[in-house]
């Protein structure tokens, strides 16, 4: 029986081989950096910031074997002497025919444009903060796992998103848990600037699993979550809509259904200058056992001059709501760059 499983192992080890060898190893490796500082006034203080430092790193091994890493600098918040390290990503892709490819790590979960697109470099970013969706906790941010990925497929530029990971409240090496998650997606290109997307995301949460913030999840949770995506960034026009419906199922509470979602929407008056404007709005059914249940709205006015593609200054006027907290008013200015 030993012998078997040698013999198996030994084959499985030479055809990955083969399939490695088939390719000439012409290794490109490209590390690039990320980091913006920021001025903000709010309440009667006003004070400066430094922001993350994203560390991006591609490696094409061979034609069809590559390599995405990213890691991500900031001070603590509670500490902010101290700084924190994460690895954001952590992907190995093998292009195994066509457009088609087989994704291995940790990835940026694929719910929805904004997750899909935009990494930590906040130079990229249309507006200084992510939407209240991600600080919301709204999605998964991250997933570790194996998926399939394909992209630009006949004329309306096609592509399918499909990961099977470790899920919510598992950590990057071992999973809390035997349910796995599962995220499917499709998304379309017919014109340039144009994406339109749809995806679903299900997991159960296990009592007792860690969440952000410090959290912990009291309930087993089965969660289903809708998401759809528009977004145009033409040479004159930028828009950007997308919403989620999250629906947690526990045996306490049975089934509550919270809407998140926001509307983008910028105007080139020049090349370099983009006014914009940013909408967001989350609504938590009663009762709920898994998010955090407090109503939340933001409007966002800003002004954002692109000095260049990799150096951006942004200037806002945010004014958010909470259920549980009030309104408040802020104002930010944010120096972006990308070396």
């Amino acid at each position: 029986m030993l012998r078997r499983k040698n013999k198996l192992l030994n084959y499985v080890f030479f055809i990955l081989l083969f399939l490695v060898t088939q390719h000439s190893f012409a290794q490109k490796t490209v590390i690039r950096g990320f980091v913006d500082v920021l001025a903000n006034y709010e309440k009667g203080k006003f004070g400066f910031g430094l922001g993350e430092q994203d560390l991006f790193i591609t490696s094409e091994l061979n034609d069809r074997i590559s390599f995405i890493g990213e890691s991500v600098f900031k001070f603590s918040v509670s500490s902010p002497t101290q700084f924190n390290v994460s690895i954001e990503r952590v992907v190995f892709k093998y292009n195994f025919y066509g457009n088609h490819n087989l994704l291995v790590g940790k990835v940026h979960t694929p719910v929805n444009y904004w997750n899909y697109t935009y990494h930590h470099g906040r130079v990229l970013f249309p507006t200084i903060e992510r939407p209240l969706l991600f600080s919301a906790d709204i999605i998964p941010l991250h997933n570790t796992g194996i998926g399939l990925q394909g992209q630009n497929f006949g004329p309306q530029k096609f592509g399918y998103d499909l990961f099977v990971g470790n899920g919510i409240g598992a950590s990057e090496i071992n999973d809390n848990d035997n349910r796995k998650s599962v995220t499917a997606g499709v998304h379309i290109s017919p014109r340039d600037g144009l994406t339109v997307g749809v995806s679903y995301y299900n997991d159960e949460v296990a009592k007792g699993a860690h969440m952000h913030e410090g959290r912990t999840n009291l309930y087993d949770v089965k969660q289903s979550l809708y998401s759809g995506s528009v977004a145009y960034f033409g040479k004159k026009f930028e828009l950007l809509a997308e919403g989620t419906l999250g629906n947690n199922y526990s045996d306490t509470t049975g089934s509550k259904g919270t809407f998140a979602g926001y509307l983008y929407a910028g105007i080139k008056i020049k090349e370099k200058l983009v006014p914009y404007i940013r909408f967001d709005n989350i609504t938590y059914k009663s009762g709920e056992v898994y998010y955090r249940n407090n109503n939340l709205a933001a409007a966002i006015a800003g002004l954002r001059y692109e000095i260049n593609y990799l150096s951006v200054v942004k200037l806002e006027f945010k004014h958010s709501y909470a259920e549980i907290g009030g309104k408040s008013d802020r104002v930010s200015a944010q120096f972006a760059i990308g070396f």
